[in-house]
């Protein structure tokens, strides 16, 4: 029997994919693993029993990364789950900078007691005419799952879109349209875009990027997009951009007290994952990669631990060991057993960094004694029998 933990709400249909074999724990220290959506687990003392961490969304700053992998726990992320949520808000965010409808709405409740609103709205229409999509250069920086859905609905929008990220996957090339210009160096997104948004993982290469070295690159009266995290962009330098006329809008779902309520800023609550559809999409997710690693192992979409899948264990046992990516564990580990007069069926090692993940199969039970060696093996955070 897993015990699981919920530190915020999680959809229910994502829930409900749960088994017989899972069950609801009553305080967090019962949990193997915990859902978390936006709880800040940072102070949070973690339970010698976790197992996992499977975040129901993409980021991840919420959680003590570097912590969990030295105490072998996985730390799973939900990329794509809400990347059509976060498509539709980034459009509805371009069409705003583009068309001053947030005005219009508010002259609207403001005259709404003029009996005369109708003639008054003729006059005064001018005051909110803007600019429209078709024809304009879109630079999306990060072509991962959410970029890449922004740029084939841009081009379905007559838009002429530039795409940069130098680490683009090939899942990711695969599903974006032929017609985007990927280019190789970013100041071309800068110099050459009417609107640019932003699609990057948060990291301390990323962090700041859109400074005012590159907000002086822009051409003026372009039209910034922050769906991605506030830090990304120095905002200061974004909002000296707007006072100087380089900057038109600004649009983030990032309220803070730099940019709420500035000229030239639309903000908004982080509303692009706060779909019915996003949700129980992270939700159904996350719940999969949670039981297909406490029942095989397999790691699919972990943020701190490498890829490893090796299906179901059809062996008599397999053994899960989480360590340090450092010369000679592989022949330690298979010397430990193979000394025990264990054979090994099936076996598969790998890195992320700094750390590392071997899952090994075994055609025999393996005693607490073996375990224990393997624990003690220098370099290892912790040894875990899945069956």
């Amino acid at each position: 029997m897993y015990k699981y933990f919920c530190l915020n709400p999680i959809a229910k249909v994502g829930l409900d994919r749960f088994t017989a074999e899972y069950k609801k724990a009553d305080i967090v220290e019962e949990a193997d693993g915990i859902l978390v959506r936006s709880a800040s687990m940072h102070e949070m003392e973690l339970p010698e029993n976790l197992l996992a961490v499977a975040r129901a969304g993409a980021g991840v700053n919420n959680i003590p990364l570097d912590k969990c992998a030295e105490k072998g726990i996985v730390v799973f992320n939900t990329p794509g789950a809400n990347a059509n949520g976060v498509k539709e808000l980034v459009i509805a965010g371009m069409l705003l900078a583009s068309r001053d409808v947030v005005g219009g709405i508010e002259w609207v409740k403001e005259n709404a007691g003029n009996e005369d609103i109708a003639k008054a709205a003729e006059k005064e229409k001018k005051k909110f005419a803007g600019t429209e999509l078709e024809g304009k250069k879109l630079g999306i920086i990060g072509l991962g799952a959410i970029g890449v859905k922004v740029a084939n609905a841009a081009k379905h929008l007559g838009m002429e879109v530039y795409g940069y990220d130098p680490y683009v996957s090939v899942d990711a090339a695969w599903n974006l349209s032929r017609d985007v210009h990927h280019v190789m160096n970013v100041d071309d997104i800068y110099e050459y875009c009417d609107i640019i948004t932003v699609h990057v993982p948060l990291m301390d290469a990323t962090r700041g990027m859109v400074n005012a070295e590159a907000v002086s690159k822009m051409k003026r009266g372009v039209i910034l997009l922050n769906f991605a995290r506030d830090v990304l962009m120095d905002e200061q330098a974004v909002l000296d951009g707007i006072k100087s006329g380089k900057v038109r809008k600004y649009v983030t779902d990032f309220p803070n007290t730099v940019t709420a309520g500035k000229d030239g800023c639309i903000v908004i609550p982080h509303l692009g994952a706060s779909t019915e559809e996003s949700e129980d999409n992270c939700a159904k997710m996350a719940v999969k990669e949670m039981m297909n690693y406490l029942e095989n192992g397999n790691i699919i979409n972990s943020v701190n631990y490498p890829k490893c899948d090796m299906g179901v264990c059809t062996k008599e046992s397999r053994i899960a060991i989480f360590h340090k990516n450092i010369a000679n564990r592989i022949t330690k580990f298979t010397a430990i057993l193979g000394d025990a007069g264990i054979n090994i069926s099936d076996m598969t090692n790998k890195s992320k960094g700094e750390v590392a993940y071997t899952l090994i199969d075994v055609e025999s039970k393996v005693d607490e004694e073996i375990i224990d060696k393997l624990r003690e093996a220098e370099g290892v955070f912790r040894v875990r029998v899945v069956k």
